[in-house]
C-alpha cells in the first residue's frame, strides 16, 4: 500500500483571489513505512504573499524568485502522486488550490490524479472529539516532537503528519506484521487451521535505545490525556 503524506503553503487563504501555492511536500509511506523518497518543491507564485500567511512560512517574494513556477514541475507532482492514497490535514483546503494550480498547468484534478485522498484532520476529530486536533496538538498528544517547528513548512509539516499519522492509526497493524524468519518467510504462515500460532516460530525482535524512549513516550501522552495510568504499565509491573 502506498501513501503519500501531502502539505502545501501558499500566499493566503482562496485561490479564488488569485493566491498561490509557494510550496509542496510530499512524504512516501509504503506499508506503513517512511521510505524517504522525498518531493520537495519551492515555487515562483508571481506575487507576494498575504502579511499574515508569511509570518506563517517565512518565504518572502525575493528567496521564492528563483524558483521554477507551478506549470513547469507539474508533471513531477502528478507523477508522484498517481494511484495513491493522499493524506493531507484539512484537506479541502489544499485540494482547492491545487485543483487551481493543475488547471492553470493543463492536467487532471488532483482527485482524478490519486486512489484516495484522506483528510487526517478529519479522521482526528473523529478519534478526539472536543479536543484540539492542529498538527502541533497531535505532536503533543502522540509523542511526536515538534521541537524544531519554528515556522510552518510543507517538507517539515508533512514529516510530522507522517509521524502523527501512523502512530493514529498504530491499531491497524496486524501484531505478526513485522516478524518474519531468517529465509524470509513471513511468520503467520504458521497460523494452523484452528487459529492457534506456533510460538517456536515467532521471532524474537529487540527494540533500540530510540525504540524504547519512543514508546515511553506514547505511553506518556496516552496518560496525559486519559488521566490514569496505561494498562500496557500497569501488567508491567514495576
Amino acid at each position: 500500500m502506498r501513501q503519500i503524506i501531502m502539505d502545501t503553503e501558499t500566499t493566503g487563504l482562496d485561490p479564488d483571489e488569485g493566491h498561490r501555492i509557494v510550496e509542496l511536500g510530499c512524504v512516501e509511506i509504503i506499508n506503513r513505512r517512511i521510505t524517504r523518497h522525498n518531493l520537495h518543491l519551492y515555487l515562483n507564485p508571481d506575487r507576494d504573499s498575504d502579511p499574515g500567511a508569511l509570518q506563517v512560512h517565512g518565504l518572502t517574494t525575493e528567496f521564492l524568485a528563483g524558483y521554477p513556477r507551478f506549470p513547469e514541475v507539474a508533471q513531477q507532482l502528478v507523477d508522484f502522486v498517481r494511484d495513491a492514497e493522499v493524506i493531507i490535514h484539512n484537506a479541502p483546503f489544499d485540494v482547492k488550490f491545487l485543483d487551481a494550480e493543475l488547471q492553470r498547468a493543463g492536467q487532471p484534478r488532483f482527485a482524478e490524479l490519486c486512489a484516495q485522498i484522506t483528510d487526517s484532520l478529519q479522521v482526528a476529530r473523529d478519534m478526539f472529539p472536543g479536543k484540539r486536533n492542529n498538527l502541533d496538538a497531535l505532536c503533543e498528544r502522540l509523542g511526536v516532537s515538534n521541537a524544531h517547528r519554528t515556522l510552518h513548512g510543507a517538507l517539515l509539516d508533512s514529516e510530522l503528519l507522517g509521524e502523527v499519522w501512523l502512530a493514529m492509526t498504530r491499531g491497524q497493524d496486524s501484531l505478526l506484521e513485522d516478524a518474519s524468519e531468517p529465509d524470509g518467510h513471513e511468520v503467520h504462515e504458521s497460523l494452523d487451521a484452528g487459529g492457534g500460532v506456533d510460538a517456536g516460530r515467532l521471532s524474537v525482535m529487540t527494540l533500540t535505545v530510540d525504540q524504547l524512549a519512543a514508546h515511553e513516550a506514547y505511553l506518556d501522552a496516552l496518560e496525559k490525556d486519559n488521566g490514569q495510568p496505561s494498562v500496557w504499565r500497569s501488567l508491567a509491573g514495576p
